[in-house]
């Protein structure tokens, strides 16, 4: 009780009854120019410009100059004219609260499904460092997913922080929902960036359901969001993740996708003036991502884990584009889907030879970590030869590893797609069994 009266005066607090007021000067390159506001503006303060009491016209603050400032429009600054009145109003106060689990909400705080919340009684910076790199414990436990296949030779531990590699249509978003439903976590938190309003509410409904919703905060923005509002949900939602993080709890954070983040962020630089450098991207988007990757994982003593899933679009399965090269690069771990597997009818379409997890060894026993070696040999050796064996050249005898391959490959194709009831142990049980087969050849 004491908590909802200290959020419900916080709110009271938050209420403005009056606001500083400007006038439009310029309108050019879907930016408005206004005047009147520059001594009391703030980079990231809202801003209404009224054009009629159901038509104002949302943005935020993108520059300041000495006798103006550049907002940019959540929406098309349609029939906005010279002389329009601007109001200025500070940058909104982010304050996440337990009672957030199972709500859809904007990356303003505010609710996307109807129903009334109250904002919690701390008051967070959405742009907050990482904890200190001296503070900061190691990867914790292995975390049962599902999955077979994440079960054992992609393993996932406490505090990692993955990337999950893939191209459109391939099964990223039901391979994310059903994380989102099995893998051991206290609170799940994702974004949906740049999502379309339809996919959002069937994820939320269809897709990640009741029981998914049970432990999950979802903080979405559409594609039709202005690019200040889709980057700011990134940033949202690693906030909210953290706030269940200090109370000790170990957060499942995830967000689809990094690639439409770093694609606002482009829209945003360009749009102040800033040079594309990488493929069209410019040179800030790298801290821009590996800021947002360092906020997760293990916490600080006293503080929970953030284990982070992150999900990246790659146009025509190319790995080397600048944003998925960033992420190798600051990730533990990347997940690689396939588009020929999910073609041929397995999912998760995950292409094992491309996937590392760098929680391996230590994440394994020995006995574990052999059997997940013999997998990967099997698989290598069914690969280099799979032309030949599908044309029909292969003859058994000249090589026992490729023998071996080739009589395991059906159940260990299958092994991957495998939803795992029973936990890891279950899974490197059937793992197990699978290879005395192969070894015994029967």
């Amino acid at each position: 009780m004491m908590k909802s009266i200290q959020a419900l005066s916080q709110e009271l607090a938050n209420t403005r009854l009056s606001a500083p007021m400007g006038r439009v000067t310029g309108i050019a390159g879907g930016e408005i120019e206004v005047s009147g506001l520059e001594r009391q503006a703030r980079i990231g303060d809202r801003l209404v410009l009224r054009r009629g009491k159901k038509d104002d016209l949302h943005g935020e603050v993108l520059a300041i100059g000495a006798d103006h400032i550049r907002m940019l429009p959540d929406t098309a600054p349609e029939r906005a004219s010279i002389g329009d009145a601007v109001l200025l109003f500070p940058t909104p106060d982010f304050a996440p609260d337990d009672t957030w689990i199972g709500r859809l909400i904007d990356p303003f705080g505010e609710p996307l499904d109807g129903k009334p919340m109250l904002r919690g009684v701390e008051n967070r910076d959405l742009m907050a460092g990482p904890p200190k790199a001296a503070s900061r414990r190691g990867l914790g436990k292995r975390l049962s997913s599902g999955l077979s296949i994440l079960n054992t030779v992609l393993p996932i531990v406490t505090g990692q922080r993955v990337g999950l590699f893939a191209g459109s249509g391939v099964g990223k978003s039901t391979l994310m929902a059903q994380l989102a439903q099995n893998m051991e976590a206290d609170v799940v938190v994702m974004a949906l960036i740049g999502e379309r309003g339809r996919e959002v509410n069937h994820f939320v409904k269809e897709v990640l359901g009741p029981e998914g919703m049970k432990r999950a905060v979802v903080i979405a923005a559409t594609s039709d969001q202005s690019a200040l509002v889709r980057r700011r949900c990134a940033w949202a939602a690693m906030t909210v993740a953290e706030h269940f993080r200090d109370q000790g709890l170990n957060v499942l954070f995830m967000a689809d996708s990094i690639t439409r983040f770093a694609e606002a962020h482009r829209e945003i630089a360009v749009a102040s003036g800033e040079a594309p450098a990488l493929r069209g991207f410019p040179p800030s988007v790298t801290p821009l991502i590996t800021g947002l990757c360092e906020r997760a994982g293990p916490g600080a003593d006293g503080q929970g884990d953030i284990t982070a899933v992150f999900s990246v679009l790659v146009a025509g399965s190319d790995m080397d584009e600048p944003i998925a090269d960033i992420l190798r690069g600051v990730l533990d771990g990347h997940i690689v889907l396939n588009r020929e597997i999910a073609e041929r009818g397995r999912f998760p379409a995950i292409d094992v030879s491309r996937s590392v997890s760098r929680s391996l060894p230590s994440a394994a026993t020995k006995e574990e970590n052999e059997m997940i070696l013999a997998v990967r040999k099997f698989l290598g050796a069914y690969e280099q030869s799979e032309v030949m064996i599908r044309a029909g050249l292969y003859s058994e005898g000249n090589d026992l590893v490729l023998d071996q391959a080739v009589k395991i490959w059906p159940e260990l194709d299958a092994f991957f797609g495998r939803a795992e009831p029973e936990g890891i142990k279950g899974s490197f049980n059937r793992l197990a069994l699978l290879l005395r087969r192969a070894g015994s050849g029967r």
